[in-house]
């Protein structure tokens, strides 16, 4: 699966998803485009974008898009506040399907 990490998560979330091809935003150049263009670049590379942003389901129709959001809700988004939500994150990932929205929460 081609993971695409927000900018609002830490970069090093992406080694703790090893089995997965996993690029940030900062690393495709996109870091500070909104949520509708980001959404329509990405649906071209990527399955799945990741993400803490809670308002990107009612900013942006994910109907129109040709991509998943996975939304990770924790108390902070630091990378010790995320690890345990990596368990559920996975088996997520195993069924998700474009235009999905899942929220992951601890």
């Amino acid at each position: 699966m081609h993971i695409l990490i927000d900018e609002c998560l830490p970069k090093k979330l992406k080694h703790v998803l090893k089995e997965h091809t996993v690029f940030t935003v900062q690393e495709k150049g996109w870091s500070g485009l909104e949520n509708g263009d980001l959404l329509h670049i990405a649906e071209k590379e990527f399955d799945v974008l990741l993400t803490a942003d809670r308002n990107i389901e009612y900013q942006q129709n994910i109907i129109n898009f040709n991509i998943a959001l996975v939304v990770l809700v924790a108390y902070r988004n630091r990378l010790d506040s995320l690890l345990p939500l990596m368990p559920q994150l996975r088996e997520v990932l195993k069924v998700i399907q474009p235009k999905q929205i899942a929220y992951i929460e601890t």
